[in-house]
This record gives C-alpha cells, sequence and structure tokens, in this order.
C-alpha cells in the first residue's frame, strides 16, 4: 500500500483497489471464489457507498450510509483474516497491510459515527 492519505474518500477508493487486485491473484480452487466473491463486494462498497454518503439527503440519511461503510468494512476485515488463516493467497500478496488498513478505515468510521450521533 502506498502512503496514507487523509482524505477518506481517496483512502476508500485505495482500499477497494488494492481488494480488486488481492481478488484478482487468488488461486482457483472453491473456498477462494467463495471468499474472494465476498470480499470482492464487501471491500469495494464503502467506496461506493461513502459517495451516496456525501449526498445524503439528512443527517439520518448520512449515518445510516456511514453505518453501511462499516459493515461491510467489518465484513471486509473478518473475510481478509479468514484468507490468511486458511492462506488463501499467494505468498507474494501482502494481506497484512491490507488487514491494516481495513482495521484503520473501521476506526475512522466507528469515530465518525460516534460524533455525527452525538450531535444529533
Amino acid at each position: 500500500m502506498k502512503e496514507k492519505k487523509y482524505d477518506i474518500e481517496e483512502r476508500l477508493i485505495d482500499f477497494a483497489v488494492e481488494v480488486v487486485c488481492f481478488f484478482e491473484n487468488l488461486p482457483n480452487s472453491k473456498s477462494a471464489t467463495h471468499l474472494g466473491g465476498q470480499l470482492l463486494r464487501s471491500g469495494t462498497s464503502p467506496a461506493l457507498n461513502y459517495g451516496e454518503a456525501k449526498s445524503a439527503e439528512s443527517r439520518n440519511d448520512f449515518l445510516h450510509k456511514m453505518k453501511v461503510c462499516l459493515k461491510e468494512l467489518r465484513e471486509s476485515y473478518n473475510c481478509l483474516r479468514i484468507m490468511k488463516r486458511t492462506n488463501l493467497y499467494k505468498a507474494e500478496v501482502k494481506v497484512d497491510e491490507i488487514i491494516i488498513e481495513c482495521n484503520e478505515l473501521i476506526s475512522i468510521f466507528v469515530k465518525s459515527i460516534a460524533t455525527v450521533s452525538k450531535h444529533k
């Protein structure tokens, strides 16, 4: 992964790109296809949903979309951890870096959601 960015939308897009690249390099097995498909959906979803959140029609709509992003990031995090424990990736893939970035994004969304909720 590259140098950390402070623009959350760019970080989400970079994360989605990392997930896509990770997916494209998975071995051709039933478990890799199953978990890879889950990861592809959940790992690209936050960038897309965050784009929607930026155009939310109300504070509640914004909060809902942010929570969807958080749910998808948590799903991605667990999927990546399962794939790491079962070695469902090629050795040269830096799965730890993807897991760390996912965890950092989760932390950002937890804090953002708490801040928005506090100001309701």
